[in-house]
C-alpha cells in the first residue's frame, strides 16, 4: 500500500500543516471539510507538497524531517507543488 507525506498551507493564516496518509484525496476532504480536528479552525487548504512511499514505516521516518524545516520559505526553495517522488 502506498502512503504519503504532504505538507498543506493554511489559505486562513498561511502555516503549515505536515501530514501522512495512504489515502491523500480523502485525508484533504476532511481537512478542507473541518474533520481534523487540530486544522478546523485554519481551513481551506492548498496542497504545497507530496511525496510517496512505498510503506507505512518509510513514511513515518520521512516526516520528522519536514517538520524539522517546516519553514515557508524553505518549501518554496527546495520544493516544486504538488509533487511526488517514490
Amino acid at each position: 500500500m502506498q502512503y504519503y507525506v504532504y505538507i498543506l498551507k493554511s489559505l486562513k493564516d498561511g502555516k503549515l500543516y505536515i501530514g501522512q496518509t495512504s489515502n491523500l484525496k480523502n485525508r484533504l476532504e476532511r481537512h478542507n471539510g473541518g474533520r481534523v480536528p487540530s486544522t478546523k479552525n485554519r481551513r481551506p487548504f492548498e496542497l504545497l507538497f507530496v511525496e510517496e512511499f512505498q510503506d507505512r514505516s518509510s513514511a513515518t521516518k520521512r516526516e520528522p524531517y519536514f517538520k524539522r524545516v517546516k519553514s515557508p520559505q524553505f518549501i518554496k526553495e527546495k520544493m516544486v507543488a504538488p509533487s511526488s517522488s517514490g
